[in-house]
């Protein structure tokens, strides 16, 4: 859900920051209104989820004082200025200090709610782009997104917590779709390099001459950015489609790679998207290179080894994606379960995410199923199940727990209210939760 976004009003003239507020308020805006700077600093902070509307001329603290102290606090807050008639010298000086723009009085009402738009899309922007990088540095968060506790995700969040420790380069494998991206986040954001750079090149996305001077360089003048090598110093280069690097490419690589001894300066951490049949890195890559970098390894299980992990997240999908679209979730029935059990998954977790967001509109319009959704995907298959047989005693469990763990999603933890749905016994109940794993406090 995107954060609503406030306006905050600075103004000494009381008419004036009420009509202000009062226009905004019936363009769709929150407004606040402060009488003075010194009052307005005290609520407005780095991370403050809105733009500020302040009059230049103000006594005491006036507003390119005020400017400037916002600006000192966070330099991507939007401020838009009112000033005088005429003052263009003030307006131009404020917009250096970093004023987001100016209104001259008298304004026009309209044009200070284009401005508010823009702005506060800018803030927004700021907002969710420091949120995304927050996320992506906390290892707890990011562990979090690996969702699962079938025996080879809990192995993978194993190695990542083992191996984000470590100092060596890290080579991750696994099928398309997979998740290894993900990992790659993660084992940055468990280890000792957590609040250093991040910086993701996808190998594959260039062109040769492009992709070499992306990593190495030289860069020119114009650029507004370091060649990839320099711009991770001290953190984490990840190297997407490492296989797709020409030979060139590959020794020069090398070359940085043996400049840095032990222990490295940057890790690098290369994620192989191999799809040839019968063709793996280390076929494509020098050998010198190849074990430089298959140093530690990962490799992200495919989604049909994972069990009851794909009930599990077909579930939290369907959860985001009916709250997105503003619908029920989907229920989903034994023969439904079954079916996403046994589907053979080429498209790994991508895959299951397109489905649950089909299943979901489907739902919303009263029709379609699940069988059918994998059916579309992949036609040639009669009937929709994987070659990896499972005892039936698997796919019994894996729907009870999902059976359960909806159903207490729904009650919100209601014990009584689960016990009466699924006519079960306290203590069978009880049993069953210990069984799965599942603990009532995560339902609250």
């Amino acid at each position: 859900m995107a954060q609503a976004m406030k306006i905050a009003i600075v103004d000494d003239e009381r008419d004036m920051r009420q009509s202000i507020s009062q226009w905004l308020a019936l363009s769709g805006y929150d407004t606040e209104t402060f009488g003075s700077a010194e009052d307005a600093l005290k609520v407005l902070g780095s991370d403050y989820p809105g733009i500020v509307i302040s009059d230049i001329k103000m006594p005491g603290m006036d507003g390119m004082q005020f400017l400037k102290k916002l600006m000192g606090t966070d330099s991507a807050l939007p401020v838009i200025m009112i000033t005088g008639h005429g003052d263009v010298p003030m307006a131009v000086e404020a917009m250096r200090v970093g004023a987001f723009d100016f209104l001259e009085k008298p304004f026009n009402p309209d044009r200070m709610s284009e401005l508010a738009k823009r702005a506060t899309g800018a803030r927004r922007l700021v907002l969710d782009n420091r949120a995304l990088r927050q996320e992506l540095s906390d290892g707890n968060q990011l562990m979090k997104k690996l969702i699962g506790s079938s025996p080879v995700m809990e192995r993978l969040k194993e190695d990542i917590l083992d191996l984000g420790q470590a100092d060596g380069h890290v080579l991750i494998d696994g099928e398309t779709g997979t998740g290894k991206t993900l990992v790659a986040h993660a084992l940055h954001a468990v280890g000792s390099r957590a609040g250093k750079k991040f910086v993701l090149v996808s190998c594959a996305g260039l062109e040769e001459d492009a992709l070499s001077k992306r990593l190495f360089g030289p860069m020119m003048p114009e650029d507004a950015q370091l060649p990839a090598i320099e711009e991770a110093r001290g953190g984490t280069l990840v190297l997407e489609d490492i296989d797709a690097l020409s030979e060139a490419q590959q020794a020069k690589l090398l070359g940085v790679i043996n400049e840095q001894g032990t222990p490295a300066e940057t890790r690098i951490i290369a994620i192989s998207n191999l799809q040839e049949a019968g063709r793996t890195c280390e076929d494509v890559l020098r050998p010198d290179l190849f074990y430089r970098l298959a140093a530690l390894r990962v490799t992200v299980p495919p989604l049909r080894q994972r069990g009851e992990d794909i009930l599990i997240l077909f579930t939290r999908l369907s959860e985001q994606f009916s709250e997105e679209y503003g619908c029920e979730a989907p229920q989903v029935n034994a023969q439904e379960a079954a079916q996403l059990l046994q589907a053979p998954w080429p498209g790994n977790v991508r895959q299951l995410i397109n489905i649950a967001e089909r299943a979901v509109l489907q739902a919303r319009r009263g029709s379609g199923t699940i069988a059918s959704l994998l059916m579309s995907d992949h036609e040639e298959m009669q009937p929709v199940m994987t070659t990896e047989g499972k005892p039936l005693k698997e796919y019994v469990e894996a729907f009870e727990r999902m059976l359960i763990d909806n159903t207490m999603r729904r009650h919100k933890g209601s014990i009584a209210g689960v016990m009466d749905e699924l006519c079960l016994p306290r203590r069978t109940l009880n049993e069953k939760m210990a069984k799965y794993g599942l603990q009532r406090s995560e339902y609250l």
